[in-house]
């Protein structure tokens, strides 16, 4: 399957105290076939930075509501790309 990347986000995420590496792991779990996800612990005011490229829109917006509703995810901040690459 080729991914046709139509729209990059970038999801700046804050965990619950201490669970950045459990909530990693769980994300790259939940990410689609047709999503591509990268993702990094960071330090500062955010505890993850989630990279996730889609074909449209639908497909963005199911992963973003699936990581949501993560107990140990406190807010998502998502900035979505002008344009992707």
């Amino acid at each position: 399957m080729v991914l046709v990347v139509g729209v990059r986000a970038y999801i700046l995420v804050t965990t619950s105290i201490g669970s950045e590496y459990e909530v990693l792991n769980d994300l790259v779990k939940i990410v689609e076939a047709d999503i591509k996800i990268e993702a990094d612990v960071v330090y500062g005011e955010y505890d993850l930075v989630v990279i996730l490229e889609a074909a449209d829109l639908g497909s963005l917006d199911r992963v973003i509501t699936q990581m949501r509703k993560h107990p140990k995810i406190m807010k998502t901040t998502t900035l979505i790309s002008s344009k992707a690459r």
